[in-house]
């Protein structure tokens, strides 16, 4: 019973708050996002997935996007490090998501854990005031409040669980939520959804969550959940990928959307026509990346069945045909499929052999590859911010700061952790070249990923 009432609970609280949302503007061409966050923005996937929609949604419209998370962070460490860290890469979009670090830990299983609780939301309302006297500042910048993932409080997969943590959270995402209305600023909530999902899936399995083996970082699948979560609030929800209809007896085009038909012809029951799609396939990766994760991107449908509906629709239907048939795409076999299977329809983004995938499929590889040279920053960022910061040292790079680190990493295991990183990127020559790749890389993505007109041959199985 408490599980139901839980999970109506949480029904309830998804239900108001897509109904009072601000809708955020889509990201345009030309637009250069910073996404400002703790661990799970610094080591997550979420801005990533989000660029990777965008690179196959609109091939067309080059943007940039970063990452600037910092692993620990709480809002007064986002707002020291605002100037060097964020404004300095002049972005037209700035995202904004704490209050995971902000509202502490271990002190929810003590025996004040309501006052703890009542401390840190006031804490973390002070200091973000500071941030939005920052932020109203800014000339030609687009603020997005984010409301963090969840922790998860629910999950049975073990019994390590920080009582009520979430309650606080939520506490801190309202006054986020309402000063990004006082500022028209844009606002999406990845919390009370996730919640939602998680409470949905545990009646069946009391052992899933989306928020990772710590109940805090997401996995894959959460991290893909959070950028569909964005990409709705952005309005993109029912943008097909294209959607072709055609009739083959009449070798009439009865639906092109965002896309263009040409050559339809009915040759002795061939069906073949060329396709040329504005867009491509959003591909999802069926393998774990990133530090500690277990569970795919893929792995998220089970959680939100409606993304391929809603986001990844490339709908072909065939009508007017009889029998069975073999779909071919630029001479690739992809799938026999019977006329009434072609007649209501098939999304093509299902099919990974089709070539229009594999050519998503290159892109999401080469994005992967961005983000884990991004990561090197990151981890370089922690120490500049989180280390060196209050030594007096930013950005120091010089033998002074050298000795210091080498101090710090017989007291520290998580400087000791960076030492690699720290002994490579402490040289300027090296930081260079580390973002030559990543520019390359974001050129080669923009060169490769404009779709190219596909031949389609539907051909009678005998």
């Amino acid at each position: 019973m408490k599980k139901i009432v839980f999970s109506l609970l949480c029904l309830v609280l998804f239900s108001v708050q897509q109904g009072i949302a601000q809708q955020i503007k889509p990201f345009q061409k030309g637009d250069r996002v910073a996404f400002v966050g703790n661990s799970i923005t610094d080591g997550g996937f979420y801005h990533s997935y989000i660029w990777l929609y965008y690179m196959t949604h609109f091939p067309f419209d080059e943007m940039w996007m970063a990452n600037c998370g910092v692993g620990g962070d709480t809002s007064l460490q986002i707002l020291k490090r605002l100037d060097d860290d964020v404004f300095s890469k002049n972005p037209t979009v700035l995202t904004l998501t704490f209050g995971m670090n902000d509202s502490g830990y271990y002190e929810y299983n003590g025996d004040n854990a309501e006052t703890f609780a009542n401390t840190k939301v006031a804490e973390a309302r002070k200091n973000f005031s500071q941030i939005e006297k920052r932020l109203q500042k800014l000339e030609g910048v687009r603020v997005v409040m984010i409301g963090t993932s969840p922790y998860d409080q629910t999950s049975k997969f073990n019994k390590d669980v920080f009582k009520n943590k979430n309650n606080a959270i939520q506490r801190m995402i309202v006054f986020q939520d309402s000063t990004a209305k006082a500022n028209k600023w844009g606002f999406v909530d990845f919390n009370a959804p996730m919640v939602q999902i998680n409470a949905e899936q545990q009646m069946k399995d009391p052992n899933f969550t989306l928020c990772g083996s710590d109940r805090i970082h997401p996995d894959n699948d959460g991290h893909l959940v959070m950028a569909y979560l964005f990409l709705k609030a952005q309005g993109l929800a029912g943008k097909n990928v294209a959607s072709v209809s055609v009739n083959a007896q009449s070798r009439k085009v009865v639906e092109s959307d965002n896309c263009t038909i040409t050559n339809l012809n009915n040759n002795h029951g061939v069906v073949s026509f060329n396709y040329l799609a504005n867009s491509l396939p959003y591909p999802l990766d069926t393998c774990s990346q990133g530090w500690n994760n277990k569970k795919s991107a893929a792995q998220a449908l089970k959680a939100i069945p409606q993304f391929m509906n809603e986001m990844n629709n490339e709908h072909l239907q065939v009508t007017g045909l009889k029998g069975n048939y073999r779909l071919i795409i630029d001479d690739v076999t992809i799938a026999d499929l019977s006329a009434a299977q072609l007649s209501k329809g098939i999304n093509l983004a299902e099919y990974r052999n089709t070539p229009q995938y594999q050519q998503a499929a290159t892109i999401m590889a080469l994005n992967n590859d961005r983000w884990e040279i991004e990561r090197h920053f990151r981890d370089y960022a922690w120490l500049q911010y989180d280390f060196f910061m209050d030594k007096g040292l930013l950005n120091a790079n010089n033998e002074k700061a050298a000795q210091v680190f080498r101090e710090g990493e017989m007291k520290d295991g998580w400087v000791a952790a960076r030492k690699n990183l720290y002994d490579k990127m402490i040289h300027k020559e090296v930081r260079d070249m580390y973002k030559a790749q990543m520019d390359l890389i974001v050129k080669k993505i923009y060169e490769i990923n404009k779709p190219v007109d596909r031949k389609i041959i539907l051909s009678p199985i005998n």
